[in-house]
């Protein structure tokens, strides 16, 4: 079970990546209405998303949603992110895997996918084809 959610992990992170990489820096402050969060804080919230979720629904513990400050550059926003992913998987690792786990681990999946399904429609936005979906 552990091999099959980290197989699951390495494609949403590889296509995450693709999709925050895809944007280029000069539009990473772009939205697509003033009632939403630019291309750079949409990213950013997924990995504190991922963060946040692992910590409350996989780890069992309950911290307040507190996000930090949003990160300045492209390059910032993709440690973020790496980092975040990297955690995730070292959890994962370590975990016993149970149904809080699995019920964690795949309301994070969720969480990723809700907010990278926005990053392409902004990419779109900007005229760029988002990277190709592979599973």
């Amino acid at each position: 079970m552990k091999t099959q959610l980290l197989k699951t992990l390495q494609h949403s992170r590889t296509y995450t990546l693709a999709v925050a990489e895809a944007m280029p820096e000069k539009s990473y402050s772009f939205k697509p209405t003033e009632a939403v969060w630019n291309f750079k804080e949409l990213i950013d919230h997924i990995a504190y998303g991922i963060e946040w979720w692992q910590n409350n629904f996989m780890k069992g513990n309950k911290i307040e949603w507190n996000p930090p400050g949003f990160k300045s550059t492209k390059k910032q926003v993709i440690e973020n992110l790496l980092q975040a992913f990297d955690t995730l998987e070292a959890t994962i690792h370590s975990m016993e895997i149970n149904d809080r786990v699995i019920h964690g681990y795949y309301a994070t999946l969720d969480h990723i996918t809700h907010h990278r399904g926005q990053a392409t429609v902004y990419l779109r936005c900007q005229g760029i084809a988002p990277p190709e979906y592979s599973y």
